[in-house]
């Protein structure tokens, strides 16, 4: 296949750990959405449902559902993001590890604090992209930012459940930093994004994103998590993961295999 990107956002994204892509989902923004709508209708058992205490809108979270919604397996199988995601990653295969839907309905007063995706999971592996997929209009002030370089800081920071409460308490790691208290500190980038654009990220980058204070704007986004050559199972003692993959019965150091890790790329 043609390459889809340019070297120029390639390189961007390995050198700031997070870039915009343009467009490049224009033919599947009303297949997420359909999706988005049966699962929102449907939700799992693992799913959170996040109320701010001003009685605002949702903040909905789930994942791991891509097996129960078609919509959710014709994009990630049929759409150009595995193709997109070994051109990011410089890899020759691309595997799924999970797909996350985060829907913040209109007036939703609650912040996705700043985190790393790759302390929360249950797999290690060099090369990895997050695309997160706006399926409606998102401005600057209200979209995905990111630390830049910060997926090159060779740290990991306490994952925290999204209404900030610690996912381990007694997990070694370092708190992260106070970026909002210190922005002056971090060269903080975000992009106003429309639906059928993305942004793709490495696990290591430290992002977050503000409330959705419009009173009749929601933004919902679909979140597809890839990862490249040579990923390998996580399971620590006493520690939970998210998500947690309850019937994966891989060991610790297991090459990535199984039903719920489709490669859609190579291998």
């Amino acid at each position: 296949m043609p390459d889809v990107l340019s070297d120029d956002t390639i390189k961007e994204f390995h050198d700031k750990g997070a870039t915009v892509l343009r467009g490049v989902f224009n033919d599947w923004v009303d297949v997420l959405r359909a999706g988005v709508d049966a699962n929102m209708a449907d939700p799992d058992p693992n799913a959170r449902i996040y109320k701010g205490e001003d009685g605002g809108g949702r903040f909905f979270v789930d994942y791991c559902n891509w097996a129960r919604f078609p919509d959710y397996r014709n994009f990630i199988f049929n759409s150009p993001a595995a193709v997109i995601g070994a051109e990011l990653m410089g890899s020759k295969t691309v595997q799924l590890f999970h797909e996350h839907v985060l829907v913040k309905e209109a007036a939703t007063g609650i912040p996705t604090p700043w985190h790393q995706d790759a302390p929360y999971y249950s797999v290690d592996c060099a090369q990895t992209v997050s695309i997160w997929i706006p399926l409606d209009e998102v401005p600057r002030e209200t979209t995905l930012e990111f630390i830049a370089g910060s997926h090159k800081w060779g740290k990991f920071y306490r994952p925290q459940r999204f209404d900030g409460s610690a996912l381990n308490e007694n997990d070694g790691l370092e708190e992260i930093p106070d970026v909002d208290g210190n922005r002056g500190n971090y060269d903080v980038i975000g992009w106003a994004v429309s639906p059928g654009d993305a942004i793709a990220f490495d696990y290591r980058t430290i992002h977050g994103a503000p409330a959705n204070t419009a009173k009749t704007r929601q933004r919902r986004a679909f979140s597809l998590r890839l990862l490249g050559e040579n990923a390998r199972y996580v399971r620590r003692d006493g520690i939970v993961t998210s998500p947690p993959f309850p019937g994966v019965t891989l060991q610790h150091g297991d090459v990535l295999a199984g039903e719920e890790f489709p490669v859609l790329l190579g291998g």
